[in-house]
């Protein structure tokens, strides 16, 4: 079995994939996606959203890290991939599942969905340039406004000469809407000779197995579940027990040590309430400390309530 860390754009940045691939054992984790548009990114792009590169690709705790790029024109995709290669990703991932409109818009990411054919010229274009012993991956979504091209469009991955497929499950209009619509990827998996990997709705241990019992893929995929539950790759992995809210509260103190710290300090307040939107699933402890904090702007009144918080249960 295998558990991969998904990419989140604005949500798991190098921080977060340090804090959390220290705690669980992930088999690899993935970057929020590089732009490519119509050039070939300078090397400094690359290592201000992965700067594990500086470290053979690698977390402070020895997780590989890969690259995922978001564009729409093969040549570009390609000279890209390479880039990344030489840098240091362990292998590259194109993204061909984010919803955002204005991504969406610019012909980028789920939108490509509806386009087989581009989907397999720009995964053809990344595998032919970089070298064979390098993956080149693919995450895509069910489809853009149905799923009709399911099937095309991982068949179209896959003809193309991808290593594996990952597959959120569920479309561009369902968006984040429970439930996953994991038969679909049952289908793929059948048909498909490459490793094919589930992602959608894996909240706990349990959604883990029935993700896996269902589709029969050996492989998953977190994203949101990852921010909820911060251990939960350990939990489906190893059985491990999820973490309290007092290991939770201290996680959360580390991950503020390191933000106030970095270069993205100024979106500290926001950040935080953020991934507390996320923890409120799991637990009710959250969502009472973040009614506290969420009137707050600054972020020295954050960082007090939260200290304040974590002294209560030491």
């Amino acid at each position: 079995m295998r558990v991969i860390l998904a990419p989140m754009e604005g949500v798991v940045d190098d921080h977060m994939r340090e804090i959390l691939s220290a705690i669980n054992p992930f088999d690899l984790v993935v970057t929020e996606f590089v732009r490519v548009v119509n050039q070939l990114l300078p090397e400094k792009v690359f290592y201000k959203l992965c700067p594990e590169l500086h470290h053979q690709g690698l977390t402070a705790s020895g997780t590989p890290v890969r690259v995922q790029l978001l564009g729409q024109e093969p040549e570009w995709m390609a000279q890209n991939a390479i880039r990344a290669i030489e840098l240091g990703s362990n292998g590259v991932d194109a993204n061909f599942g984010c919803p955002a409109k204005t991504v969406n818009k610019s012909k980028g990411g789920a939108v490509l969905l509806q386009y087989p054919e581009n989907i397999y010229n720009i995964v053809k274009a990344m595998r032919d340039a970089v070298p064979s012993e390098h993956p080149v991956t693919a995450k895509i979504r069910l489809g853009y406004e149905d799923k009709s091209l399911f099937m095309e469009n991982a068949l179209a991955v896959y003809e193309a000469g991808a290593t594996e497929l990952a597959i959120h499950a569920r479309s561009k209009t369902d968006g984040y809407k429970p439930p996953a619509y994991w038969e679909y990827i049952t289908e793929v998996r059948k048909r498909l000779p490459i490793p094919v990997i589930a992602n959608g709705e894996i909240w706990n241990a349990a959604d883990a197995q029935r993700c896996m019992d269902i589709t029969g893929c050996d492989s998953v995929m977190i994203g949101r579940g990852a921010i909820s539950l911060p251990n939960l790759g350990d939990t489906i992995k190893t059985g491990a027990i999820p973490f309290s809210w007092q290991q939770t509260l201290s996680l959360l103190m580390a991950y503020s040590d390191k933000e106030l710290t970095g270069r993205k300090s100024d979106y500290y307040p926001s950040r935080i309430k953020q991934w507390f939107s996320y923890l409120n699933r799991q637990y009710p402890e959250a969502d009472t400390l973040f009614r506290e904090l969420r009137v707050f702007k600054t972020t020295e009144e954050i960082v007090n309530t939260l200290q304040n918080a974590h002294r209560a249960l030491l």
